[in-house]
């Protein structure tokens, strides 16, 4: 049986003043095929919940060498920053993604041009659809909201859950059907929620509490999220003003991406051998240069 462990909550807040962007850090824990026991953290988070992400860990003995694996659903800097930590662990990743995350977008602003520097500094293994990591625990493809978002699968007795980091992010988005953050396809996003929907009893998504997936198409809260505030005053904002739709121009073109497909493979190839210790690294630029 493979445990599912919430180690940070996803927390559905925003801001005028910025994206504030915690996500939701899981961990599971059951045994290999050779009765082993190994943990897998889902996401690592970004380096503002570093103490928390290390606390909690801790909260339950352990630390961040006592993790094997690392799923990075994605490149995006709010999801991935705190991979440093886990030297131990191997980092998996879609194959698109990793190439993607060397030639962002300039305009992608969840995607740093200095991404590919951080994917490369860990053990990295490509994964894609149908990848057992433990038995009962698969990988998902989930493109759209970015080219290789990647969830995770695990039986479990109430049913088959599913960690959608922001293929499906809000209770919301599973909801509507539409997801208002996409860096790749609109198009594959929405057929990797209607994916995910069909398959899963229990979602785990990318920024909100957990829920159950009914069958009228409406969810129910595992529980509510929580998060404590101090040092402002509450004011009452639309969260649709604070945080707009965003719809990367281009990338849904399929010549746009077939140009990119033909790049980055290229690029990664040059850059990843020399592993940025000689203190020249090439400056990173990008085939995406819509503007």
């Amino acid at each position: 049986m493979v445990d599912i462990i919430e180690i940070l909550d996803g927390v559905p807040v925003a801001s005028d003043q910025g994206n504030i962007a915690f996500c939701s850090v899981t961990m599971l824990e059951g045994p290999d095929r050779e009765g082993n026991t190994r943990r897998i953290l889902i996401d690592s988070a970004h380096v503002g919940r570093r103490p928390q992400l290390v606390d909690s860990l801790a909260k339950r003995g352990l630390t961040t060498q006592d993790i094997d694996y690392v799923v990075a659903t994605h490149a995006h800097w709010d999801h991935m920053q705190n991979n440093d930590l886990f030297t131990d662990a191997t980092v998996l990743m879609h194959a698109d993604e990793r190439r993607y995350a060397h030639n962002p977008a300039v305009d992608d602003w969840a995607t740093p041009s200095w991404t590919g520097y951080l994917v490369e500094q860990l053990k990295l293994q490509e994964v894609g659809e149908g990848h057992e990591i433990i038995p009962g625990v698969t990988i998902m493809d989930m493109p759209g909201h970015s080219v290789g978002t990647i969830g995770v699968s695990v039986e479990t007795p109430e049913g088959l859950a599913v960690m959608t980091s922001d293929a499906i992010h809000l209770g919301s988005v599973a909801q509507s059907g539409i997801n208002p953050l996409i860096f790749w396809d609109e198009k594959q996003s929405e057929q990797s929620i209607n994916r995910i929907k069909k398959r899963a009893d229990i979602i785990y998504p990318g920024h909100d509490a957990p829920f159950r997936v009914l069958a009228d198409g409406g969810i129910e809260y595992l529980r509510e999220p929580q998060m404590a505030v101090a040092g402002i005053t509450p004011t009452v904002i639309d969260v649709g003003d604070a945080l707009p739709n965003v719809m990367m121009p281009g990338r849904h073109d399929e010549q746009n991406q077939n140009l990119w497909r033909e790049t980055a493979a290229q690029r990664i190839a040059d850059v990843v051998p020399r592993k940025y210790l000689d203190g020249a690294a090439p400056v990173p630029q990008s085939e995406w240069d819509h503007q």
